[in-house]
């Protein structure tokens, strides 16, 4: 079936149940990606380890939220 034809047949449900498809569709495009989860805490770990080696210095945390 093509991507047309699902269309098609999918303006032909009633309201309540267009939302149900359109539901499950933009939570199927939520979901979280194991591997960037992966990437992001290796990222992590690497900083806490630059950090407490002296090789990066931190921000305070009021500076990170003063306003301009």
């Amino acid at each position: 079936m093509s991507t047309k034809e699902i269309l098609e047949q999918a303006l032909r449900l009633k309201p309540e149940e267009r939302f149900i498809v359109v539901e499950g569709l933009l939570k199927s495009l939520d979901e979280p990606d194991k591997s960037l989860d992966d990437i992001w805490a290796e990222e992590a770990e690497k900083r806490l380890v630059a950090y407490r080696e002296g090789r990066l210095e931190g921000i305070p945390m009021h500076e990170i939220f003063k306003e301009k």
